[in-house]
């Protein structure tokens, strides 16, 4: 099963498959500061914020905006008013009428999606320069209509008469008016009927990690985000300023304040009252947008870019979705096989925060000898990453995990970590809700 997987990805794989390919570089990018939902929209819908991401990445570079060849962008649940938001970022821009545009959607890791189909685009020779990443604004998730409320709606505009309207009100229930809360059933799995939440409880039960283990976690993902902050080691993050005047240029999910000890007091909230995994332990509903730019090594010589690192191979894989926190394993497993590396091979490592106990599920499963051969089909474990190269200046339980933002993100500040420690190598994976997986090895060049 493992070695058809490989098979299938290879065609797929930058340099392979019989087709023409070239070297995919990044060569810049940038982001919004990621904002906590707080239980009513935000300053900013998606599009207000990609664009703001956008202008000043495009500001600095040194061609014309027409100049790049296509965008493609990340987003699970655009606005109404934002049906293919990657086109309506685009002509935002300025980069032109004649310039194609999509959106494309794989839930967690949708940012990742558009970083990879980009990258085959310029590696198939399709494509110079390409604006590809991600954008979610969670705060403003559609509340829908049930659909007896729809149905009556129907039956409302199909009334001809007075008589017939009065008819159709006398049947006007309370209960139609229930909303679909678009987010939570975005956060849930409809095969199996399980929250992101309670799948994360699964793993943590499989492996044994406990309460204390996943705060500890947590709260070092604050000091880390906290640390970065202090240093101006986040230097990607573009400020954005809203139609009032406010200014906003931090992740404001930050608690510097956290600790084993305030995280403890918290309540379970996915398994309750015996469960582990809580709002303090798992990643913040969150507004944010990421933005890359790739480019063939032509269009590096004509406009003479700087170049941050390449994109070297990507995997997506399938699991189980009420195990879907073990993604990155299977997504990261056949990398490193397919290019003879171990855990050690890799400098850094971005594995994005769902969940504490996701990403030490992670770990766990690669230690763990049952797995590795009847889950991963290797003869031997993995082994132990070490944690002090993993997510380094924090991940999604303290910077927030704006779904269709996360994945171009991590890659992002991959490449910022592997600079500024003069590293060389780094992946960056995600989970991915419904059970998949997707991983990007990027090397600085």
């Amino acid at each position: 099963m493992a070695d058809k997987q490989s098979n299938q990805q290879a065609q797929r794989n930058f340099g392979t498959g019989g087709s023409p390919s070239r070297p995919v570089f990044i060569v810049d990018g940038s982001r919004t500061p990621f904002l906590k939902a707080r239980g009513k929209p935000g300053p900013f819908p998606a599009a207000e914020l990609v664009v703001g991401c956008g202008r000043q990445l495009m500001a600095r570079q040194p061609f014309e905006p027409s100049a790049i060849d296509e965008v493609v962008l990340g987003c699970v649940m655009p606005g109404p008013d934002e049906a293919n938001i990657a086109r309506v970022l685009a002509l935002r821009l300025g980069i032109g009428n004649d310039v194609p545009a999509y959106t494309v959607q794989r839930n967690c890791a949708s940012g990742l999606q558009a970083l990879d189909c980009a990258a085959m685009e310029i590696a198939a020779n399709r494509a110079e320069l390409i604006l590809a990443g991600g954008v979610e604004s969670m705060s403003h998730a559609p509340i829908l209509y049930n659909n007896d409320m729809v149905n009556w709606l129907a039956a409302l505009n199909g009334a001809k008469t007075l008589g017939q309207r009065l008819a159709v009100f006398s049947k006007l229930r309370l209960k139609y008016f229930k909303p679909i809360i678009a987010l939570l059933r975005g956060l849930s799995d409809p095969i199996v009927g399980l929250s992101m939440g309670q799948t994360a409880e699964n793993l943590a039960y499989r492996f044994h990690i406990s309460r204390a283990q996943m705060d500890e976690y947590a709260a070092r993902s604050h000091l880390r985000l906290a640390n970065a902050q202090d240093k101006g080691y986040l230097q990607e993050v573009e400020p954005l300023y809203d139609y009032s005047g406010h200014f906003f240029d931090n992740d404001d999910g930050l608690r510097r304040d956290s600790s084993v000890e305030n995280l403890a007091k918290l309540k379970p909230v996915f398994d309750r009252p015996f469960g582990s995994v809580t709002a303090g332990n798992s990643a913040q509903v969150t507004d944010g947008a990421a933005l890359l730019l790739l480019a063939s090594e032509k269009a590096v010589k004509q406009y003479q870019l700087p170049v941050l690192g390449q994109i070297v191979d990507s995997h997506w894989a399938g699991l189980a979705p009420a195990q879907m926190g073990l993604g990155p394993v299977h997504a990261i497993s056949p990398i490193l096989k397919r290019h003879q590396y171990q855990l050690k091979d890799i400098d850094y490592w971005e594995i994005n925060e769902a969940f504490a106990a996701q990403v030490l599920g992670c770990l766990a499963a690669w230690e763990n000898e049952d797995y590795c051969k009847n889950e991963l089909g290797l003869a031997v474990t993995m082994g132990k990453l070490d944690q002090e190269r993993l997510n380094v200046d924090g991940g999604g339980v303290s910077l927030g995990h704006p779904v269709g933002a996360s994945g171009a993100r991590i890659v992002l500040h991959l490449l910022d970590v592997l600079k500024r420690n003069n590293a060389k190598r780094g992946i960056a994976s995600l989970c991915i809700g419904g059970g998949q997986g997707g991983a990007m090895l990027v090397e600085r060049v």
